[in-house]
């Protein structure tokens, strides 16, 4: 557990997180046929970057189910400049190295990986919607659902929403594996727009820089109430990812209560 004070910046705004949400599903029976799949199978993460040019993906693809690998999911993040990133989710048989996912994916001309990494379950990239009206139905818990919903629509490890208190920020919500932290520097609150903030700034704790943690923030709603989003173990939050964090937030801010 990380130091519960860190910080200390005369100017900086405390965070305090005394609030916690239960996993969804969490203590749910998992079937047996799961059990048995996760004996043999483990979940990455895989960011690649490859020229945006009919065929480079689907030669990825298979390029990884030659070494074994499962894709379950695709999701396109950015593309500029005739280059795409792209997330796929794969399954690699148990006792597969992940660097084999490197190598099979490099292996064709123009891609490169930007990073890899274990990765729980597949996730929906179309969950927006659902989350939004999740929020709506329950305005009251609205925050606690949201910060739950987020890290499972943009692949982050954990979010937390913090807004302001009588010593400082607070936690008002977090998903499941957010840091316990009962106080933190926040020198930049409030905050004016989304951005992606460096991991590597005396504010962070010791324990997010080690795991080299990637963080991203947009205010949600007014900027003293702030998402707070990471990553550990990267990859990078991409300009197109933090766009799509700000504008579901501005979304769902508009049903969240002050």
């Amino acid at each position: 557990m990380p130091d519960p004070t860190i910080g200390g910046s005369p100017h900086g705004r405390g965070l305090v997180c005394d609030n916690r949400r239960s996993a969804e599903g969490a203590g749910d029976e998992v079937p047996r046929a799961g059990l048995v799949r996760e004996a043999f199978a483990l979940s990455f993460l895989i960011r690649v970057q490859l020229p945006d040019s009919p065929g480079t993906l689907g030669a990825v693809a298979t390029a990884l189910g030659a070494i074994g690998a499962d894709i379950l999911s695709v999701d396109v993040v950015e593309r500029a400049g005739g280059i795409a990133i792209d997330d796929l989710v794969v399954e690699l048989p148990s006792g597969r190295l992940p660097d084999v996912l490197i190598t099979a994916a490099e292996s064709i001309a123009g891609v490169e990986v930007d990073a890899v990494r274990p990765y729980a379950g597949v996730l929906d990239t179309h969950r927006e919607l659902e989350l939004v009206e999740d929020v709506a139905a329950e305005p009251a818990d609205g925050l606690a659902i949201f910060a739950g919903g987020v890290p499972k629509i943009i692949r982050a490890g954990w979010a937390l929403i913090v807004g302001p208190g009588q010593d400082g920020a607070h936690c008002l919500a977090a998903s499941t594996a957010a840091p316990e932290i009962r106080t933190i520097d926040l020198p930049w609150m409030p905050l004016a727009r989304a951005t992606v903030l460096d991991g590597e700034e005396s504010w962070v704790p010791a324990t997010w820089r080690e795991l080299g943690t990637e963080l991203a923030a947009t205010p949600l709603g007014k900027p003293d109430r702030v998402l707070l989003v990471g990553r550990p173990g990267g990859p990078m939050f991409r300009a197109a990812e933090v766009a799509r964090l700000a504008h579901l937030a501005g979304i769902v801010s508009v049903v969240l209560p002050d």
